[in-house]
Parts: C-alpha cells; structure tokens; sequence
C-alpha cells in the first residue's frame, strides 16, 4: 500500500490513479496469498523452464502404520551456482532431497576485496528466489564448508572459519532451513568450534545443525586388517587419556562444550568397514537424525549391480526402525547396463538440465537402499498401538489415590495376551485345587481385588468353564465408576448368581468368607511401584492359610541407558523435581548399556509376622569390553511376575511376554549425564521407603562418579497410601 499509494500512484508525473492502485494493491495480496497457499510441502510453483511442481516427495516405500522420516533419501551433491536446476535433476532421479553446500568451496573472506561503501557479499548457491520457500525447508538440507577448521594452529583459518560459518548459518536461517551440517571435528580437539557452534545455538528457534560423525575413523579404516590395527585402535590422548580414535568419544566431547544442546544431532558417516555392534549400539541413544552412506560401501552382486553386506543391511534397517534418514555420497562406482550409455552425465550427483530425464548415476544405489526399506515387515497392532508412546514421558498412575478413567480402563482391556496368562493361571490353579472327583461337589472361592470393568472377572469364569470346576467370584473395586460398568457386566452376562460385587477399598473389607484364590492386577512398571505389596498385604487377611495369590512373586530389574531425548525432554522443565521423577516411557531410541540386574523381590502370600515392604539394594553394572566409552543419562526399570507356577508375565527384555502392551518400563532420570569410560563399572543403589501416608524410591550412582541421592524422603515423587 505505501510504495503504491505514496510512491507510485498518486496520478502525477504518469503514475496510477489512486482508485487503480488500491485495486493493483489488492491483485498483488491475493498472489501472496496464494504464494503462502503453494509453499505447503508438495506443492510446487513453476520456476523457469523446469517444471519441478511435478517432483514431490518419493518415498523409498510404503508400510502400514510407518509414517517416519525413514522413508524419505537423500544424496549429497557437490556445490553448485545452478541449484534449481541441480535440485530438480535429483528429484527427478527418484531423491527426495538435497544435501547441499551453501558457498562456493573456493570462498575465503580474508581474500575477497572489500569495495568502499559496498557489503561483502559471498558467493552463495543462488538467490533464494530461485526455489520456493517450501523447497528449501522441504528438499535442501544445508552443508557447511567441509574446509571450515576452527580449531587450526592458523589464525587467519580460524578466523576466516569463524567468518564463514556464521554466514553461512545466517544464510541457511534466511532460507528457512530445517537442517544444516557441520563438518567433522578435529578428534578429541574441538574446544573453539564447539565454542562458536554453541554461541550460534543459543540464538537458533527451527533450524537443527546436525554434526558429521564417521561411524569408524578414518585412521582405524586405513589400518584394518594390518598388523597395526590393534595398535591404532588403542592409541589413547595424552591429556583426558581417551581413545583417539573412537569416534563417539568426538561425539561426546563437542556435545558437551554445547551443553547437551536439543538443537544440536549426528549424522553418522558410513564406510566399508563398521565398528563392533556394541560399539554401534552406543549410537541407538544418540540424537542420530540421518546417515550417509558411501559408495564405496557397497559391494557389487552377480549381476553387476550395489549391495550392502550383512551387517550394512543390519545396520540400515537399524536406521529404519529408529527414524534416521539415509543420504548417499560419493561417485558411481557400479557400471550398470541401466546407467546412460553417453556417458553425458558427471560423476556426482549434479545434474543439467539437458540430461535431467536420463537415468541418475546414483539411482541403483537408492533402489537397493529402496529394496532394503520395502523388505522390512510393517509393525504389527502392538508396534502401531505403541508409536505414539515412543520416548514419551508418562507420569507413572496413582492407583490408590486416583480413580482410573474409562478411557485407561479401555487400553488396558485391549491387551488378550495379559489376560490369557492370567486365565491360564487361574485354570492351572483350580485343577490343582480341586480332584476330578470332587470337581461337582466343591466350590472355589475367588475373590478378584481391584476387579476393574471385570477383564479378571471374565478370565476366571472362562478358566472355570474350562476346568470343570465351580466357582463363587467376589469382585472387590473401590472406584465407584467403575463398580457402574461391573453391575452392567454382570446382568448382562447373567452373572447375578456366581459373582458378587463389593465397592470397598480391599484393605478394609471384611469378607464374610475367606478365599482359595487371591487374583490382583495391581502390578506396576516397575513390579511393586503401583503399591501391590501394601495393596495385597492388607487382603491377605481373608485368604485361606493354604490359599494361592496370582501372581505369587514379583521382581524389579534395572539396567544403565543412553536415552538423549528423554534426558533433553526432562531437562526442558529446567528444575530438580522433573529429575527425581520415575517415569512411564515405551522406550525406543536408547542404548541399553548392560543386562539388567534384579532389584526388589515380593513374594505373596506373605505370611511373615512382621511385614516390612522397604528394600534396598547395591547393584554393579560392568560394560561390554568391545563398547567402548558411554553417557549414562539414566536407568530402565522392568518387572517379571510369577502368576502361578511356571506360567509368568513381564516386560524385562530378555524374558519378556510377546504381544503384551499393558506395560511399559520405567525410567530413573540422572540429573546430570554420567561419563562411564572404556572399560569401568557403574555402581548404583536403589532404596523403596515407607512411611504412613506415601512409598517412594531413591536412587544414587556411586561410581564412577558420585551423584546425589535422588528423591530424597519422597520430596519429588511418591505414591501416596
């Protein structure tokens, strides 16, 4: 309105008439309008002679329920002035975005000639009129000069990297840019780069700067398979007597000059040779978001054609099922019948207009990363029920303090495997009660405690059904809500004469009977952290002396994690309670450093004359000789329980129930990241306390260094009596 109305309408001098320019006005805020309508991801404008609005996003393919950023490749090409016609060739070629350098690589601010009066301006990889705004947020990821080295002996290259990075980053802002990628660091050398890079987080609001990582040194790479492999492998830094050549090791000393910054990730580079999987098992808890993969990685099939080897393919999928992104680099090294005869096109991924429908020289190496993608099974209904919990934190439920919803109630119900175990306990447990001679003469008596909307209730009479015995069912709940849908339940199923319901709090009940069989669903994440021991403690009192508790024995297990995100995910609350919270988390993108260890042990029925639920417990946790160093930010919890002899349920991981979602680990927040070096152990106690109105845990890592206890007489979690 201003440069139409002010600078150029006022009807004098040849310009419009003021009624015209208000209406030239209005034409030009309907283009912006649908300017901001086409600059939505897949929608494309028409730019030049290319017609790059018919490119969209080609994912490597489709699988149920899988709606990650895996899906989507990318190719790291070479800087080019042209990158309109650059980006259009690669999406052409089947990729769905660009890796690209922002400045021309022959750049130095200490040799440009500054004009007087004149801003330098450097030569960038075009104007940012040349793509929509959606193309560079949704198809270019930006590629910091691979020659930036902050941390030279050189002045005038830390200066002119210093320079160049913070130029290139405020380009890459401009842009809109979703990510950039910082070339490697020195290794084990990296305090003024990382100094600049963390300045240049602080002020970052959308923009991630993903850090370029090899998963295997270089150096360990020229020497694999040579007498001096071991030798290199072990070389270690004389100041923080480190290994030098153990790439997390880089990883880890950048990240933590930028404070464990949530904008700051990896991108791992990947080679022909790997490391060993417990050294690449490290990397699971790491802010991983892409990894590229060279050509000279691939091997070559019979027919001539790029392939991966075992554990590359192991590796990729890996990748899939965690939602990295897969980039590839390098020249064609695979001589294809496929590829164009001419030979017209470069070597690199840079394309020209001219040969932009001709087969990409990269394109057999993204059909097979295509193939390794689609060969991958779609998650079953467990897998797609979870991917919304995925490393998300949950506080952990308030059973006895808060009434359930019917909406938990509901997700619960959902799980048949649980309830199948319980019913194969409760039919285990009644043949074992009752002969078959006195199978038509005897009654049962079951009492359900915490009955619920009636899941226990119904596997219980199908378990009497089952077995040929009678049964008198007792179902006690105390959330009145419930108690509504089990009186529904019961008409409906016609019920009236064999359960009865009893809205009480099952600790002061008084039974006009006592029990054969005691069955309980209060268990917890973490066994014993719902209050099962308190809970069934005080119901014991109407269980027959011979009586039978399902489940009858439970046990906590805990094992040290890398979990970056959920560490970054606490620490965003920014105070001491979030970090004395044990949380309910279906646990995903972590490392697991160590087999998990047993913790507390609850046995029922207890018939001890004095029944103290306290424990406490040291555990020593020593890594894997061929992980390497690791961060500790916390520790898993699980539980296995006993239902009735050998048939058991639970979620620890090398003895977990298949198909059962009911659950999902716990997880113990350290407040500050522990550093556990090659080769160490961690040793770590945990407490449960009681006191007249709450249960709460404590926890403490004492080596290899010594933190606080955390949760301290419950001032930040506890679960109340």
């Amino acid at each position: 309105l201003f440069f139409c109305c002010s600078r150029g309408g006022g009807g004098e001098e040849g310009g419009l008439p003021p009624l015209l320019s208000l209406l030239f006005c209005a034409l030009l805020c309907s283009v912006r309008s649908l300017s901001l309508l086409v600059s939505f991801p897949g929608f494309q404008p028409l730019l030049g002679t290319s017609r790059i609005s018919d490119l969209v996003k080609m994912p490597l393919g489709q699988r149920a329920g899988d709606n990650s950023e895996s899906r989507y490749c990318g190719v790291d090409i070479n800087f080019d002035e042209d990158i309109q016609n650059a980006l259009a060739y690669n999406l052409a070629g089947g990729f769905d975005f660009i890796v690209a350098p922002l400045t021309d690589p022959e750049y130095r601010p200490s040799k440009v000639v500054e004009q007087a009066n004149e801003a330098t301006v450097p030569p960038f990889a075009g104007s940012d009129l040349v793509l929509s705004l959606a193309q560079w947020s949704n198809h270019v990821v930006g590629k910091f000069s691979s020659w930036i080295d902050l941390d030279s002996k050189t002045d005038l290259i830390r200066s002119d990297s210093e320079t160049t990075l913070k130029q290139e980053l405020a380009w890459a802002a401009h842009l809109s840019l979703q990510a950039c990628i910082l070339p490697t660091p020195r290794p084990l050398s990296c305090g003024n780069y990382a100094r600049c890079v963390n300045q240049c987080l602080q002020g970052l609001l959308n923009m991630q700067l993903w850090l370029r990582i090899p998963l295997l040194s270089p150096e360990l790479q020229e020497a694999e398979d040579i007498l001096t492999e071991d030798f290199v492998g072990l070389r270690k830094d004389a100041v923080t007597d480190t290994f030098l050549n153990d790439t997390w090791e880089w990883w880890n000393k950048f990240r933590l000059l930028c404070e464990h910054n949530s904008h700051l990730s990896v991108v791992l580079e990947i080679g022909a040779s790997l490391p060993s999987t417990a050294s690449i098992r490290r990397w699971i808890g790491e802010p991983v978001r892409a990894a590229v993969v060279h050509t000279s990685a691939f091997l070559t099939n019979k027919r001539g054609y790029p392939c991966l080897s075992k554990r590359h393919q192991s590796l990729i999928a890996t990748f899939f099922n965690h939602s990295i992104q897969i980039i590839i680099a390098g020249d064609c090294l695979h001589a294809t019948d496929e590829l164009d005869p001419s030979g017209s096109q470069s070597n690199c991924a840079n394309g020209h207009r001219d040969n932009m429908l001709s087969k990409h020289q990269l394109r057999p190496y993204l059909d097979y990363i295509s193939h390794l993608y689609r060969r991958i099974e779609p998650p079953n209904e467990q897998e797609r029920f979870e991917l919304g919990y995925r490393d998300f934190l949950q506080a952990p439920l308030q059973p006895l303090m808060d009434n359930l919803e019917a909406q938990t109630y509901e997700t619960f119900e959902k799980d048949i495997t649980k309830y199948m175990q319980y019913q194969k306990a409760v039919h285990a447990a009644l043949l074992d009660r009752v002969s078959e001679e006195e199978a038509s003469s005897s009654t049962i008596v079951l009492m359900v405690v915490g009955a619920g909307r009636g899941p226990l209730v119904r596997a219980s009479l199908q378990a009497a059904i089952d077995s040929g015995r009678n049964l008198r069912v007792y179902a006690v709940e105390k959330n009145p809500n419930a108690v509504v849908t089990l009186h529904s339940l019961i008409k409906l199923e016609g019920w009236q004469e064999i359960v009865t319901i009893v809205s009480c709090d099952m600790r002061r009940w008084n039974a006009p009977e006592k029990a054969d069989i005691l069955v309980s669903e209060l268990l917890g994440s973490f066994g014993d952290n719902e209050l099962s021991p308190e809970c069934l403690d005080g119901a014991q009192r109407f269980l027959k002396s011979d009586g039978v508790c399902i489940p009858s024995l439970y046990t906590s297990f805990v094992e040290p994690i890398t979990a970056t995100k959920l560490h970054n995910d606490v620490k965003s609350y920014n105070d001491l309670t979030h970090f004395e919270t044990a949380y309910v988390v279906k646990l995903h993108s972590v490392s697991r450093l160590a087999a998990s260890q047993p913790v507390f042990s609850f046995s029922h029925p207890n018939f001890s004359p004095k029944k103290d639920n306290s424990r406490y417990k040291k555990l020593l946790f020593e890594l894997p000789s061929d992980t390497g160093s690791a961060l500790v930010h916390g520790f898993a919890g699980y539980f296995d329980a006993t239902l009735y002899k050998d048939i058991h349920l639970g979620i620890e991981p090398s003895m977990a129930t298949p198909n059962m979602f009911s659950w999902f680990p716990i997880f113990f927040p350290l407040r500050v990241p522990v550093y556990v070096a090659a080769g160490s152990a961690i040793e770590v106690h945990f407490w449960r306390c009681i006191s007249p109105t709450k249960v709460w845990y404590e926890w403490a890592l004492t080596a290899p260094s010594i933190l606080p206890v955390h949760n301290s007489n419950g001032r930040s979690y506890c679960v109340g009596l």
